[in-house]
């Protein structure tokens, strides 16, 4: 038997070596490598962006440290990385029976109530997030995972191997990621951050490599007959030769195939609640089989470009040419197309209602329903993928147009040019071959980097000037509340109150920009400032007063010359400034003689407070204003704290007199607690103190634009609603 030679024997302990591994599980692991590091490879570019993103959207300077140093360490251990994930996996090829993932201690099982708190809280936390990896990666490709599993028991029959222990399960895959997590160094913020990560951007494309897997090994003729389940099995015995792999069109509603397609599912049984059996088909129609329904919408697809692109048609409209009768017949479509059909019309009904989107890019998006209906239509992964590169582009044009304004007539306008020919490329080439979305979002992606890049240059420089500019007026108002605190109730002279708000001044905000509040340069200046008062107004007069003139004006005079001769002060104006000093200090001394001469004068008698009945107060007022005053309050804080949860990135809509523009939180001043909010292009339009900009939001001036995704959005909602109605 063929097979027979594929089959390994074994040593005593259950296991074999790598040299009498099958033939079959060498090329799998031979080809799981290098697909792996490309998947990984893949993922370190998404990731340097990603991370670039959150740092640029933090809320702290905290959250945007950890966010920087993921990504520092990632570009850094990239290839130690791979290599290490690599070599991890071949282990558990070549020690099959002997290699177990658990015993790498990043499981939990082991971890007892008695022993938990000699686990670090750092290693803790690595461990769960590992554990919720490895679960979502087996509930999301739980059958191929299980179908691989299965033929690679199949090839080594005496070895007892947990699901675990195969060789590219989930456990052997994030196991080994975590090990290679464990060298880099930073602290377990930005751990966890990278682990995120990796559910994110690596976890979400692994579906090809656990096909290509399975692929693998029943071209070596393994279990070729196996499938995930009978539905499965049902549904591809039917198939016809050449057709399409079976998408949501190909099945009966509630006739999953594995867990992939448990979303469309869910949505077929919401959309016929309360209506078991029911078919919409008239009586007498001819059922549109997909192949000729597919011809169809293409047709109607074509016809769309030379439609005007201003106006925004509903789906049902578009489809009227598909079902309309000719020659005496009148056409239908199968239940379960009805339903994609249904379910891209809500979809698209949600997008186009949407507020966020400005009517021009709606009227472009609206473009899209044909070719995205063709796609749900064909491509079994569109509601069950969030990765599905045609609702990822569709999530991409409407992000790009969250941010978009109107140019004036006669003016360039890039990114709808960009917008309208991604549009135009669809609608005129797409057939149902998926890949073009992917191209397209590809081209499209690269694009908006490219503008990202450019806007965030801009943006960076409006940030340096805005927080240089707050550092200025913070020194300014530093150095005025140290003056003012130390002149009050001092007598100054005129020249000497004009030293200090001149030249002193520079040279006090000029050291505060240097050194800051906490030097011990700034320490000493503002003692200076204090001795400098104090010698030309002596508060309190003492017996001793006199002698601590002498002794301290000179050392005041030679660290004022010093001081302003750091900021290169006007040599000629610094001993002008020293003269009026000199002759201060000589106004104190002969006040000193004079005052000694004086006899004491007696102190009048302070006159007797006059207190006044407090007036009597109405009753009920009190109570009244107090019930105003604290629902007043109650709505301030809550427009407060609407102003506070606003992060850098985020898009608003600024309405005025010329219009309503919208615009984006590029950067938020501690120093002075000021919001600045920029256009598309990256020039300041707007900024506003917390205090007004709560005002601004409770008025209407400003509104909030939710920027998240719009296709999971329009999926959520479409969900809810079904639902609500079903509880109705």
């Amino acid at each position: 038997m063929a097979q027979d030679q594929k089959v390994v024997s074994l040593n005593r302990h259950g296991s074999f070596d790598r040299f009498s591994m099958p033939s079959a599980l060498i090329r799998l692991r031979d080809t799981a490598g290098p697909e792996l590091r490309r998947v990984l490879s893949q993922f370190f570019d998404n990731a340097d962006d990603a991370l670039f993103d959150m740092a640029d959207r933090a809320g702290s300077e905290g959250d945007q440290k950890a966010y920087f140093d993921a990504m520092r360490e990632l570009r850094l251990r990239r290839r130690n990385m791979t290599v290490s994930v690599l070599q991890y996996v071949s282990r558990a090829f070549n020690e099959m029976g002997r290699f177990d993932p658990a015993l790498g201690g990043s499981g939990l099982e082991d971890v007892s109530p008695d022993s938990l708190s000699l686990v670090g809280h750092a290693e803790l936390e690595q461990k769960v997030a590992i554990e919720n990896l490895i679960s979502k990666l087996r509930t999301r490709y739980l059958d191929s995972i299980k179908l691989l599993t299965a033929r690679v028991e199949h090839l080594v029959p005496g070895v007892k191997l947990a699901e675990r222990q195969m060789p590219l399960s989930p456990e052997v895959l994030c196991t080994g990621l975590g090990e290679a997590c464990g060298d880099l160094d930073i602290d377990i913020r930005a751990k966890l951050v990278v682990l995120k990560l990796f559910d994110k951007l690596l976890f979400a494309n692994l579906d090809e490599f656990y096909q290509g897997a399975n692929r693998l090994l029943i071209g070596e003729g393994v279990l070729p007959d196996l499938k995930a389940s009978k539905e499965s099995a049902a549904g591809k015995a039917q198939q016809q030769p050449g057709q399409r792999a079976p998408g949501p069109a190909a099945q009966a509603p509630g006739q999953a195939s594995g867990s992939g397609q448990a979303t469309f599912s869910e949505l077929s049984e919401l959309l016929h609640q309360g209506k078991p059996g029911q078919d919409g088909a008239p009586a007498g129609a001819v059922q549109l089989d997909i192949g000729t329904l597919m011809i169809r919408l293409g047709e109607v697809q074509i016809s769309t470009l030379s439609g005007g692109t201003d106006r925004v048609v509903p789906l049902a409209e578009l489809l009227r040419p598909v079902l309309q009768p000719e020659g005496g017949k009148v056409y239908s479509v199968r239940q379960v197309d009805s339903d994609v059909i249904n379910l891209v019309s809500m979809l698209f009904d949600f997008i186009l209602e949407d507020r966020q989107l400005p009517a021009v890019m709606k009227a472009l998006i609206a473009r899209l329903q044909i070719p995205v209906l063709k796609v749900a239509l064909s491509d079994q992964n569109f509601f069950n993928r969030g990765g599905h590169p045609a609702r990822k582009l569709l999530n991409e044009l409407a992000m790009a147009g969250i941010g978009w304004t109107e140019k004036p007539a006669g003016q360039r306008d890039p990114l709808r040019e960009k917008v309208e020919q991604v549009v135009e490329r669809l609608l005129h080439d797409f057939t149902d071959n998926v890949e073009m979305f992917a191209e397209l979002l590809a081209d499209f992606g690269h694009f908006m980097d490219l503008d990202r890049r450019r806007r965030e240059l801009v943006e960076q420089r409006l940030r340096d000037a805005e927080e240089g500019r707050a550092r200025q007026e913070y020194a300014a108002q530093a150095v005025t509340d140290l003056i003012v605190e130390l002149t009050a109730g001092r007598d100054i002279p005129v020249p000497i109150q004009g030293m200090l708000n001149e030249p002193w001044r520079k040279y006090l905000q000029w050291l505060f920009l240097r050194e800051g509040d906490t030097s011990v340069r700034w320490q000493h200046a503002v003692e200076l400032t204090g001795r400098l008062v104090w010698s030309v107004d002596p508060q309190p007069v003492t017996d001793t007063t006199r002698t601590e003139l002498l002794r301290a004006i000179p050392t005041i005079v030679d660290e004022l010359r010093k001081a302003l001769q750091d900021i290169s002060w006007d040599p000629f104006a610094t001993d002008g400034a020293i003269r009026d000093l000199e002759l201060a200090h000589v106004d104190v001394f002969q006040k000193l003689v004079i005052a000694r001469n004086r006899p004491p004068q007696p102190v009048p008698a302070a006159p007797a407070p006059v207190i006044a009945e407090p007036a009597a107060p109405v009753a009920g007022a009190e109570s009244s204003v107090a019930e105003e005053d604290q629902e007043e309050l109650a709505a301030r804080a809550e427009w407060l704290a609407r102003a506070d949860s606003l992060r850098v990135g985020s898009w608003i809509e600024l309405a005025s007199d010329k219009g309503k523009l919208r615009c984006k939180l590029a950067a938020f001043i501690k120093a002075t607690g000021k919001y600045i909010f920029v256009n598309r292009n990256g020039a300041k339009v707007a900024e506003y103190y917390r205090e007004d900009l709560a005002s601004a939001l409770a008025s209407g001036e400003l509104s909030m634009l939710d920027d998240g995704l719009i296709f999971d959005r329009a999926l959520e909602s479409i969900i809810d609603n079904l639902r609500s109605s079903r509880r109705d």
